[in-house]
């Protein structure tokens, strides 16, 4: 064994820091011997954020027991901001979103529990790689946000996005067949997208500012007819967001069959809750972490979010 007597102190330690930083920047293992992958900016022990006092406990009270007489942590996700947590797609769609951006995202994700992180097609890989080894779902978006794309263009995207590591695919119906009354036209674009990516959560984007109430209602038979697992209201890039009286619509048309998600202008905890309760079972927001804080009552002390000026959502 190496005698650490007679190293400085103070060099050993910047050594070690140095290598411990090298390792957490290459995504490299820091603590054990698991080949679970850990990387920027994830805690290098676990994935499970806001649990520290009880997964470390020793580690805690060694800390203690070197002379703390406090110890700071994020608190633990109770009960019910997990399951709101849970809801939220994490959203950047924004066209001037950076790399730094898109992985302060995916941080965030992974640190407080949100359901998939949303992102334009472009950042599914470098996403789906920075995610590895986190229950974080990869969202992204097809046809977006017109919705005016060919059948066979929606689908090969999805299929591409898909083999690139996206797990859920929000598509947008093509508005103005809806419009139209071309129901037929509306339900095999939709029809399209979901044989190419067989057993992949697709949700259909109805952009319901742009609709009339029975417009509403023919695009969520259309969805639930072509195999979608969730309606969704809004692309956030359009004349208007998700309202409840729109959320509480489309979940009386597709009842308990499929899901409902609301996006578009959910921006704070009572805008998060009102929508579930108007039968939103998702959440489609860029807000995500200024709702986890307000949940949490430390809204006054929330960090602002990288991804929280835009995004459309």
């Amino acid at each position: 064994m190496t005698d650490l007597s007679s190293i400085d102190q103070n060099t050993l330690l910047e050594k070690v820091a140095t290598e411990i930083a090298r390792r957490f920047s290459r995504g490299l293992p820091i603590v054990g011997t698991g080949e679970k992958r850990v990387g920027p900016p994830f805690c290098s022990v676990c994935d499970t954020p806001g649990h520290c006092l009880n997964r470390c406990n020793s580690s805690a009270q060694s800390v203690i027991d070197a002379g703390a007489s406090r110890i700071g942590a994020l608190p633990g996700i109770g009960a019910i901001d997990a399951k709101i947590a849970s809801m939220i797609d994490h959203t950047l769609l924004k066209a001037d979103a950076s790399k730094e951006q898109v992985l302060h995202l995916c941080a965030e994700a992974a640190k407080y529990g949100f359901k998939s992180v949303c992102i334009n097609p472009y950042w599914v890989p470098f996403a789906a790689e920075t995610l590895k080894g986190h229950p974080v779902e990869i969202c992204t978006v097809i046809g977006f946000p017109l919705g005016a794309s060919q059948p066979a263009i929606k689908a090969a995207e999805a299929r591409l996005a898909v083999d690139q590591g996206a797990t859920e695919i929000d598509m947008v119906v093509n508005v103005g067949a809806l419009k139209s009354g071309q129901l037929d036209v509306v339900e095999d674009d939709i029809r399209a997208v979901r044989n190419a990516i067989p057993g992949v959560v697709l949700k259909v984007i109805l952009e319901t500012a742009l609709l009339g109430d029975q417009e509403k209602i023919d695009g969520c038979k259309a969805s639930q007819a072509a195999g979608a697992d969730f309606v969704k209201t809004s692309t956030g890039f359009s004349t208007g967001g998700a309202t409840a009286p729109d959320v509480a619509l489309m979940r009386r048309v597709v009842g308990d069959g499929i899901g409902v998600k609301a996006s578009g202008g959910v921006r704070n905890q009572a805008d998060a809750i009102r929508m579930i309760e108007s039968g939103a079972n998702r959440i489609g927001a860029s807000a995500g972490v200024k709702i986890m804080h307000e949940l949490r009552g430390l809204g006054g002390g929330a960090a602002k979010s990288t991804s929280s000026s835009g995004g459309g959502y």
